[in-house]
């Protein structure tokens, strides 16, 4: 079920709380004021209900019930469509998640839709109570306060990745296991978080330009330190992303280095192991040449060559001596002895 919050604004101020965003919308555009509606956990019925009281586009409505998108700023008449990523880092299952926060802002109106319920509006609020002149400056002084919450939120999950950054950096030169899932498990989270953070640079100047073009220009100066350190976050975010390719390069690089090592111990092994089966086929060889011999002429067949020569026994001997030197002469030739 969606939950729905409405205040009045009137020169900065808040000056009434609101249940039903209908009486809301009225009493500002009688007092001359704003109203700011917030809906949680998104129902797209109530949605439709507001955009017919609003006159929110039908294009910007229907990007904010598809959800998913990336940060980005679009502008229907004098409507304006904001779409900001939140994210927040575990620290248990070392994992960022980014969320949605969709804002429709008008002339006397911001409609904040939150689908998830990740934003607490009551922190933007007491924000924007410390800061009246911005809020008076008109309803993009609702999205300077939101986009400010936004990029506080950054700071611990920049601060969580790098230090993930760091183990991983630790892990790759220690050869430890699973280094290369981790990698890529984190760049992927880092491409997701520079999906949410890369337009906010150019969508805080392009509101600046609005702004410009409007009676609604006293936040400006506001919104120039917020693009700052927008720039600022992008920057570490990209710097994240180079870090993780260079340790998966370099990862790549110890695998290979590994694996050649491996291959290199192994050739050697294969040729101190080829080098003794030639010994041994050689030295086999050798032998059996004097063991046919011997063999034939242990058949004791009646008629054979030589059977009844005198020099019979001193030939055979003979025989063998010159074929297992040969044979020696040629292997060792050869270098197999």
């Amino acid at each position: 079920m969606a939950l729905i919050e409405s205040w009045v604004y009137v020169d900065g101020a808040r000056v009434a709380d609101e249940k039903d965003p209908e009486a809301a919308v009225r009493e500002a555009r009688s007092r001359g004021g704003l109203a700011w509606i917030s809906l949680s956990r998104t129902d797209a019925d109530d949605l439709e209900r507001l955009g017919q009281v609003l006159g929110l586009h039908p294009l910007a409505i229907r990007d904010s019930l598809k959800g998913h998108q990336r940060s980005k700023l679009e502008r229907y008449g004098d409507m304006t469509f904001v779409v900001l990523q939140p994210a927040h880092y575990y620290d248990d299952r070392e994992t960022v998640e980014c969320s949605e926060i969709d804002l429709f802002i008008g002339p006397d109106y911001v409609l904040s839709v939150d689908s998830d319920d990740r934003v607490d509006d009551s922190v933007v609020r007491d924000k924007l109570a410390e800061h009246p002149q911005v809020l008076a400056g008109g309803p993009f002084g609702v999205l300077w306060g939101m986009v400010e919450h936004v990029l506080f939120g950054y700071g611990p999950v920049l601060a969580g990745v790098e230090n993930d950054i760091d183990e991983i950096e630790e892990q790759l030169f220690s050869h430890g296991a699973g280094v290369s899932r981790r990698i890529f498990k984190l760049q992927r989270e880092v491409i997701d978080l520079q999906h949410a953070t890369a337009p906010l640079p150019a969508m805080i100047e392009r509101v600046r330009d609005i702004m410009a073009k409007s009676d609604q220009d006293a936040a400006a100066p506001a919104f120039r330190e917020l693009e700052d350190t927008a720039r600022h976050v992008t920057d570490r975010v990209d710097a994240f992303r180079h870090t993780l390719e260079s340790a998966l390069g370099v990862h790549a690089t110890l695998v290979e280095q590994a694996n050649n090592d491996a291959m290199r111990r192994m050739t050697e092994h294969s040729i101190t192991q080829n080098d003794q089966v030639k010994k041994v086929s050689s030295w086999a060889a050798i032998l059996f040449a004097p063991t046919l011999v011997g063999t034939i002429y242990g058949m004791n067949f009646h008629y054979m060559p030589e059977l009844s020569w005198p020099l019979g026994y001193p030939m055979a001997l003979g025989l063998m001596i010159a074929t297992s030197v040969t044979l020696y002469f040629i292997f060792k030739r050869r270098g197999w002895l």
